[in-house]
């Protein structure tokens, strides 16, 4: 988060113009942000973080699943993983823009880093149980409070503004990298020894991202004047967002999408358990293949270079409807393929809202605003994920999983709707060098038409 005037960040478009043509693509410069020294020490250390984080994802699921038989189980975890997000996020971003970023994850990566070492003791010795889980899972819930503002806004604190767009998007391409080889290993570990050794070495992985944080160079970051204590600062944030329609709406269509549509962890366990009667293995190859399609839509994140929002409805809708197309598939195979496609719509969706978010707000502003949208994004799970799987132990997995799906597009569709009517704009359906084209565009359009 680089200090400075609100100009240094993307205006709001106004409602009623047509807004202007965003800058072109750099497509050469996908991995530019790599370029600066610090947030390469960064990336470095979250690759091997990142992969611990998957196989302690994996790993807790299927503990949940061995230890209760119960696909609301594992959404009570995810929720309890996910509810001090909801209940205390806005107040982390606040704390956020008072506390220098590097020293708050140094806290929160270390804080996390414990609860994946007493999970492997309690695993390895024998002595787990359910309730054991719920706890670290809601520990590492409160460390994410400070953890996720913080790294959000801490990017652009590493990389400037105008690396800003590539560097959110490689975040996520290492997410999603580290997702290939997290499920891959966790499967072969939680069948070959136990899912003790997962956890312990997600707790050791933390070792890599707090020594990249350690090696930094501070005189190479840009500077950032820290907000200064007051009262009011949380209503200040709040009424900012308030006043900016394409800030409220991107984050009510992630709130839905997230909410409804990314219960993973229930929808997947139970896939393979009930639906398919396989075992952690194909757990993994369902993660392994989702994370193949999300790396895929991260990178192209990259390459595109802005963040529009007609891209990220469309992500949206075309996410949902292959969560329904998935909900119907006959094998165990071809709803493995149809990860693949989930996934790079999923990222689509995710990356274009972090980046249209994070580009579209004063830099003053960053860590509320950022705080409010992971809030949502993040805290949504205790909402959808119990409901995800009681819909799952109800109906069936198949009728809650299309159920998120359809959801999350009838969400993409309203909200669509609604921007292009604040924009003043039309549906045009049409065609373009022999294929269909649809998009929106200004009403003008129709009065300046030639009549026929």
């Amino acid at each position: 988060m680089s200090t400075g005037p609100g100009a240094d960040s993307a205006p709001a478009p106004a409602i009623h113009d047509t807004p202007p043509a965003p800058p072109p693509a750099r497509r050469s410069s996908m991995f530019a942000s790599l370029r600066v020294r610090n947030y390469r020490l960064f990336f470095m250390g979250q690759v091997v973080s990142n992969i611990g984080t998957w196989m302690q994802r994996i790993a807790q699921d299927w503990l949940v699943l061995s230890l209760t038989g119960s696909a609301t189980a594992v959404g009570v975890t995810t929720a309890l993983q996910f509810l001090p997000m909801l209940l205390f996020g806005l107040y982390g971003g606040v704390l956020v823009d008072r506390l220098p970023k590097r020293r708050t994850l140094l806290f929160t990566q270390s804080a996390m880093a414990l609860t994946g070492i007493a999970l492997a003791v309690l695993s390895l010795s024998g002595q787990v149980q359910v309730w054991h889980v719920y706890v670290a899972a809601f520990a590492v819930g409160l460390a994410t409070v400070l953890d996720n503002p913080a790294r959000q806004t801490f990017v652009s604190e590493m990389v400037g503004p105008d690396q800003l767009q590539n560097a959110v998007s490689l975040n996520s391409a290492n997410f999603q990298s580290a997702r290939l080889i997290g499920p891959a290993v966790a499967g072969v570990m939680i069948t070959g020894v136990g899912t003790g050794w997962a956890f312990l070495f997600n707790g050791l992985s933390f070792v890599a991202p707090l020594a990249g944080l350690l090696l930094m160079r501070s005189r190479e970051l840009h500077v950032v004047e820290r907000a200064p204590r007051g009262r009011g600062q949380l209503r200040e944030g709040l009424q900012y967002v308030a006043g900016r329609p394409d800030l409220i709406w991107t984050i009510v269509l992630v709130g839905f999408v997230s909410t409804f549509g990314f219960n993973f962890p229930v929808y997947l366990s139970a896939f393979a358990d009930d639906v398919f009667h396989a075992g952690a293995g194909s757990y993994s190859l369902f993660n392994t293949l989702m994370a193949v399609g999300s790396l895929a839509g991260a990178l192209l994140a990259a390459r595109r270079g802005t963040a529009r929002m007609r891209v990220l409805v469309a992500g949206a809708v075309a996410f949902g409807a292959m969560e329904i197309v998935a909900s119907t598939a006959p094998s165990l195979w071809l709803f493995a393929l149809l990860m693949a496609p989930i996934g790079m719509f999923g990222m689509t969706v995710n990356v274009t809202a972090n980046s249209s978010v994070q580009l579209s707000t004063d830099p003053a502003m960053r860590g509320r605003v950022m705080a409010l949208y992971m809030m949502v994004f993040m805290g949504g799970a205790p909402i959808g994920a119990p409901i995800a799987g009681w819909v799952t132990d109800a109906y069936g997995v198949r009728a809650g999983l299309a159920s998120g799906g359809a959801i999350s597009a009838a969400a993409a569709v309203t909200v669509g709707l609604v921007l292009a009517r604040m924009g003043n704009l039309r549906l045009s359906v049409g065609w373009h060098h022999g294929h269909p084209r649809v998009r929106f565009v200004p009403r003008e359009d129709r009065e300046l038409a030639p009549v026929a």
